[in-house]
Parts: C-alpha cells; sequence; structure tokens
C-alpha cells in the first residue's frame, strides 16, 4: 500500500513554520512515503520565493505544488527551471518557466505529480482536460497524483470523474477551505474538491480579515498581512493499492 500525504495551501511565514513543526509527526504517525505541498503562497507577500520553496522541502515536503499565484515573484522563475520537483501549472504555456509535472522515484515506486489549473473564474489558459490527456500519454509512472488548483467546485468535480480510474487521485486547491466531499470514485481514483489551507485559523483564507475587510468596504488596493497567530494545518491523506494504483482509503487531515 502507498501512503501519500497532500497538504493544502501554505499561507506565509506562520503557515511555513507550522507546517515545520507539525508534519515530521504526522508522517511518521501515518507512516507516509511521499509528501505533497502546496505552496503557491508560501512566501511573504504572496506568491512563492526560492527561500521558501527550500524550507518546505527541508521541512519534509518531496514535491511542491503551486497555483494562479507561481509567477508572482520573479525571483522564482530560475529555481522552477533548476529544481524539477518544484511545479508549476501545466496548462500555462510551454514558454513559460518550470514544468507541470514531476516523476517522483521513491525507489519501489513511482509517482506522476501532475498540477493543473482550472479555467472557470480563473486565467483563460489552456483546456486542463486536453493537457492532462497529453501527459497521461506521455509520462510513463506507476502511480499518478494531480492538484488541480481551481475555484468552480463543478469544474473540480468534472475533472475528477473524467480522470476516475485513470490516476490514483486528485486533490483540488485554490479556495483555501477543506470541502467534506472527499470520496472514492467508482473507478478507484480518490477526490476532494478542495484540501484546504495551512496558516492561520483567524484569518479570511490566510490574510487579516481587517484587510480584506477594508478591501470591500473601501474597493481600494489594501496590503494584506499574514498574521503570526495560531494556525490550522489541512490535508489529505491516502493509501493507493500498489498492483492496481486505485485509491483504497482518503481521509481529511485538520490540524489546530
Amino acid at each position: 500500500m502507498l501512503k501519500l500525504l497532500f497538504i493544502g495551501d501554505v499561507v506565509g511565514q506562520p503557515g511555513c513554520e507550522y507546517l515545520r513543526r507539525q508534519l515530521p509527526a504526522l508522517k511518521r504517525s501515518l507512516g507516509v512515503e511521499v509528501t505533497i505541498v502546496n505552496g503557491e503562497n508560501s512566501a511573504v507577500g504572496n506568491g512563492i520565493l526560492p527561500s521558501s520553496a527550500n524550507f518546505l522541502l527541508d521541512s519534509g515536503a518531496d514535491v511542491i505544488t503551486t497555483g494562479n499565484h507561481v509567477f508572482k515573484r520573479r525571483e522564482i522563475y530560475d529555481y522552477l527551471e533548476e529544481n524539477p520537483q518544484v511545479i508549476r501549472p501545466a496548462n500555462f504555456p510551454a514558454r513559460s518557466p518550470g514544468q507541470g509535472y514531476y516523476v517522483y522515484d521513491g525507489g519501489s515506486f513511482t509517482l506522476c505529480v501532475v498540477n493543473m489549473m482550472g479555467v472557470t473564474y480563473m486565467e483563460p489558459l489552456s483546456n486542463p482536460f486536453y493537457e492532462i490527456d497529453r501527459i497521461l500519454d506521455e509520462v510513463k509512472a506507476d502511480y499518478y497524483f494531480v492538484d488541480f488548483h481551481a475555484e468552480a467546485t463543478g469544474e473540480k468535480k468534472a475533472f475528477g470523474c473524467y480522470l476516475d480510474g485513470r490516476v490514483s487521485g486528485v486533490i483540488g486547491t485554490h479556495t483555501h477551505v477543506q470541502t467534506a466531499d472527499e470520496q472514492i470514485l467508482p473507478g478507484g481514483t480518490g477526490f476532494l474538491s478542495d484540501a484546504g489551507m495551512t496558516g492561520p485559523a483567524y484569518s479570511a483564507l490566510g490574510v487579516n480579515p481587517k484587510n480584506v475587510i477594508d478591501r470591500y468596504l473601501t474597493a481600494m488596493p489594501t496590503r494584506f498581512e499574514v498574521e503570526d497567530i495560531a494556525c490550522q494545518m489541512n490535508g489529505v491523506y491516502l493509501e493507493i493499492e500498489k498492483n492496481t494504483g486505485k485509491c483504497t482509503k482518503i481521509s481529511r487531515i485538520n490540524i489546530k
């Protein structure tokens, strides 16, 4: 049985530090073999930086996925080219820095981790359904896992159903709110609309609520701040049958 842990969007320095405190013990207790972390908001001030990516890798992440904020900080461009285990959504243009998938070598298994972005209420990227078909045709691995970074739950569920039986897991990110719809689809794919967030528990998606309220009240640009207060760590744990690649167990992680 392959034991996989996925951690939802890590927000700012408080989220990074909380993950470092909590992740090692969680991995030991579950016997985790591979850990995937969404780090697109891990830098101070939004986006991802080489320093925050290295912090997550040093804290126990094997692969880092991202999303629509991946290119907010120019410092990450060369880093993505030099560190293939940190990936960006595969349906960005091919000329964008980095790659949209990474094949993790676990010794006795290989796992292709794919990052994909939805297009409903998001940027007009290439069709994720066509793009995932291309990757699954081209990339050979024992197992496949997808972080689907998308806004609309309907698009996320449709994408999960489209890949049912073809990949071991489709886990959504982006909304920073953990959903309660974890399930194993009929073909054996583990699915969750959104894994949630790792960062300040009393917040608006990780940001100081006052900043967000001011934005709504004034419609003016507002500096978003991530406070160093009590945090939470959201994620999802999957067990995958090694002979078939089917998910046999999926459970949400919520640590406070």
